[in-house]
């Protein structure tokens, strides 16, 4: 049932749909009338707003910074977690070929921890992510990749269930207990991380973080002053992951 809710609030908790609303709310008014037409306006201009490169920087540097990092760089690990969300599904399931999204920088900084000795293991997490794909595991197909980039198989953890964070966090402790691991390090996105921390906190796990693929950036935007759909992308991804927080810690699932 959460999983289902959490998907509902995904499109609710969108600037698109709260612009839309607020356009539809005003001509349902009649676009005619002061009244109308105002509503209509701050529709359009919420839009134009989350559209702009500064307003979707500034979301993004309030989740990344200051980054949540406690990674010694001089320690071994008994194992990484890598956390998925790396894998576009859709893509690999029609294409029947290795497809990853922007969180690709997760696996890439678990191979060089593996492949430089920083990690004995790594846990890969990360299940279905719809069933009518049942047959994309991300958990396998990250996987397949560490193991033929070089990786002994022996050293690399399927857990193929988890479809969110908390899950994530729940299944993997379970192996870290049950295989007596002392020392844990997650890696993830850094605007990921500080959640991703507090669904280990919140089943009792002590870890230390990784965060990787950073988005934001010291300047306010680059030149680029009109509206973007790609901006009002970045800014709805970026809201998404603050209710997250929020939800999460709600529910318990999440410890500050």
């Amino acid at each position: 049932m959460f999983f289902f809710l959490s998907k509902i609030l995904d499109i609710l908790l969108t600037p698109l749909v709260w612009g839309l609303g607020l356009v539809l709310f005003g001509i349902t008014r009649r676009a005619s009338t002061s009244g109308g037409r105002a509503w209509a306006g701050a529709g359009v201009l919420l839009l134009l707003v989350f559209s702009l490169e500064p307003v979707s920087n500034a979301l993004w540097r309030s989740l990344e910074y200051p980054p949540l990092r406690t990674m010694r760089p001089d320690a071994v690990y008994d194992v990484a977690i890598l956390l998925g969300g790396v894998v576009d599904d859709r893509v690999q399931a029609t294409s029947g070929q290795r497809a990853y999204n922007d969180n690709n920088e997760r696996l890439i900084e678990t191979f060089d921890l593996l492949r430089e000795g920083k990690v004995r293991y790594a846990i890969v997490s990360g299940g279905v992510g719809d069933e009518t794909r049942r047959q994309v595991v991300e958990a396998q197909v990250l996987t397949d990749q560490l193991v033929a980039w070089g990786i002994d198989p022996h050293r690399v953890i399927v857990e193929g269930h988890a479809r969110n964070t908390y899950e994530n966090a729940v299944d993997s402790a379970a192996i870290v207990r049950a295989r007596g691991w002392r020392s844990v390090v997650i890696v993830t996105s850094a605007f990921h991380m500080p959640r991703a921390y507090g669904c280990f906190r919140a089943v009792g796990l002590d870890v230390e973080t990784l965060p990787v693929d950073f988005r934001s950036y010291a300047s306010p935007y680059s030149g680029d002053l009109l509206p973007r759909s790609q901006h009002l992308a970045d800014s709805t991804a970026a809201i998404r992951e603050w209710s997250g927080r929020w939800i999460y810690r709600a529910r318990g699932y999440s410890k500050p």
